[in-house]
């Protein structure tokens, strides 16, 4: 994949968290998911690029969100597959809550699992913990296992979950381990990259939560060689064994046997993402422990970008200033307001 494409990239996730942004605070995550999906496919559209959406936020008949299948770019270039979440966090951006992203991750043909928006558990770790995680294995035992690599005690073992319903006995359990537990409301895709960046001070995550920030989460953990196991969860094993949550678990097995993936079956990184020429994007939108936030200031607008490329494992942070008073695109009224 060319090189130019990295900064392309990075201007498609600038222009979504932007879009976004503009809905900070104002208890309307629709609305600012919405903006986010109408900037993120305009920029899209004007690379040379020929694309096509393989994670998304849906099937075509959601649309305007950018859909399973959809074609972006201007038709030329190269054949690109891209993963999509215009917002991780669209409830932060709605709420002025921390850790909301825009995230995009990009390669070749076939790179990315294709599987339905669907639950996903999983666990992630750093490259100097690669080889010692098995997700077939007790948490428990997983822990013991990266903290005996590591050379820590239990008690100097950090680990980074979602504050969700379905995890509260497994964090009451890591506690009384002796853990210390990071519990997040939302936003495993940062929380899965911060595992394997050299600055970090979190040594594992375990979370069950979407299957397409999964997708995503794992081509930055590619690039970073870090390690990652998944498996694919029908929503009754996670929600509860109820008649509906029967029936979308029913429709949601279908579909990944259309797709040809399997639930409840460990994958390894290297089925997620199989390949390592990729290119993934986040910029910030609010403030968090991956990246700073959008500050605004008038008409110009400063934001913080990671830029990673896979190949190379070129970890880049990008500073941005965007200036906002044009009025003459579409995408301008978008970020602009």
């Amino acid at each position: 994949m060319k090189r130019a494409l990295a900064i392309e990239f990075s201007r498609v996730t600038e222009a979504a968290a932007l879009a976004g942004f503009a809905w900070l605070g104002r208890g309307n995550k629709d609305a600012a998911d919405e903006a986010a999906v109408k900037a993120m496919r305009i920029m899209l559209n004007q690379i040379d690029i020929n694309g096509e959406i393989v994670i998304g936020e849906g099937e075509i008949d959601e649309a305007p969100m950018l859909y399973i299948g959809e074609k972006v770019g201007n038709g030329s270039g190269e054949n690109i597959t891209i993963a999509v979440d215009p917002i991780e966090g669209t409830r932060m951006t709605a709420m002025g809550q921390a850790n909301a992203l825009s995230v995009l991750a990009a390669g070749g043909p076939d790179t990315f699992l294709q599987a339905p928006d669907m639950y996903m558990e999983k666990l992630v770790v750093g490259p100097e913990v690669k080889g010692m995680i098995d997700l077939n294995l007790p948490l428990e035992q997983n822990l013991r296992r990266v903290a005996s690599k590591l050379g820590k005690l239990l008690s100097q073992l950090t680990v980074i979950t979602l504050d969700k319903p379905r995890h509260q006995e497994i964090i009451a359990k890591m506690q009384q381990l002796g853990v210390k537990v990071l519990a997040i409301p939302d936003g495993d895709v940062a929380a899965s990259i911060l595992c394997c960046l050299p600055d970090n001070n979190v040594d594992m995550l375990y979370a069950i939560g979407g299957a397409p920030e999964g997708v995503v989460a794992g081509a930055a953990i590619r690039a970073l060689g870090g390690e990652m196991q998944v498996r694919l969860l029908p929503r009754n094993q996670v929600k509860g064994d109820s008649e509906e949550n029967r029936a979308i678990a029913a429709q949601e097995i279908a579909r990944c046997q259309q797709m040809g993936v399997e639930v409840n079956k460990v994958l390894q990184l290297e089925e997620i993402v199989r390949d390592d020429n990729l290119i993934f994007s986040a910029t910030g939108i609010t403030n968090g422990d991956l990246l700073k936030g959008i500050h605004r200031k008038g008409n110009i607008a400063t934001t913080e970008t990671l830029l990673i490329r896979g190949r190379s494992r070129t970890i880049r942070r990008i500073q941005s200033f965007h200036y906002l008073d044009r009025k003459d695109t579409e995408l301008y009224r978008l970020i602009g307001s």
